[in-house]
């Protein structure tokens, strides 16, 4: 494998989330030997206080915290940055501010997938955490691009974090999937032509052919642009 260039990638956020990330890009090498997988620049910090409440304004200061760790990646060694967290996206701007190597945003990366895939989609239901619906991550992008955010009510907002806890928790059963598989139709029945999975929490328990509709799992996405860009892919985002 010749690697170009090296991730620096900002986890912790959740821990099993940065380990399913780092074991799918794992399995995407066609590596032989060890020398022949992707050197990667990890810091794993369960530490950063909680995004949702930094977001809502109940909460301690976040970016200053990614800031830290995306300078201490690139002092280390990492020639560009990614991160494993959809809602902490919201603070993109401070890790930017704080380094000079290139930031890939997972936001980018999964609309330019949907572009890419599903150009002719309208209405598309987002799967994603209070935090990053609070920030409109998501309907903003989709905006822009003249399509139509399908979003949950707000009792389907709690029963969503609720399902997301318990799978930060270790509880990866029957219950908490199906409860994540009928969240996502409530959304097709809304109208939602494709998902997007912008929690990276879903892909722990749900898979992209587990609906109906396409399923967009941003882990997925982040692994393949990932691995592209380390080994000298030209940067879009």
């Amino acid at each position: 494998m010749n690697q170009h260039r090296i991730p620096g990638v900002l986890g912790g956020m959740g821990p099993e989330a940065t380990v399913d990330f780092m074991s799918r890009l794992l399995r995407m090498s066609t590596a032989e030997t060890d020398q022949d997988h992707l050197r990667l620049l990890i810091d794993h910090n369960p530490q950063i206080p909680n995004r949702h409440a930094a977001i809502a304004g109940k909460g301690p200061p976040v970016g200053p915290w990614l800031a830290s760790m995306a300078a201490g990646l690139e002092r280390a060694g990492a020639n560009f940055l990614v991160m494993i967290c959809n809602t902490a996206h919201a603070f993109q701007a401070d890790i930017e501010q704080a380094v000079s190597i290139p930031f890939l945003s997972m936001i980018d990366m999964v609309l330019e997938e949907l572009n890419d895939q599903h150009p002719g989609v309208k209405n598309v239901g987002v799967m994603a955490a209070d935090g990053c619906l609070d920030a409109q991550l998501y309907q903003r992008a989709l905006e822009a691009g003249d399509r139509r955010s399908i979003l949950w009510n707000r009792e389907e907002r709690q029963q969503f974090m609720h399902d997301v806890y318990r799978i930060k928790s270790g509880v990866l059963d029957q219950a908490v999937r199906d409860s994540l598989l009928e969240l996502g139709e409530n959304l097709h029945r809304h109208g939602a032509e494709v998902l997007i999975a912008g929690c990276t929490e879903i892909p722990l328990i749900i898979k992209p052919d587990d609906f109906a509709i396409p399923l967009l799992s941003s882990t997925d996405i982040l692994v393949r642009h990932t691995m592209d860009y380390a080994l000298g892919g030209r940067q879009e985002h």
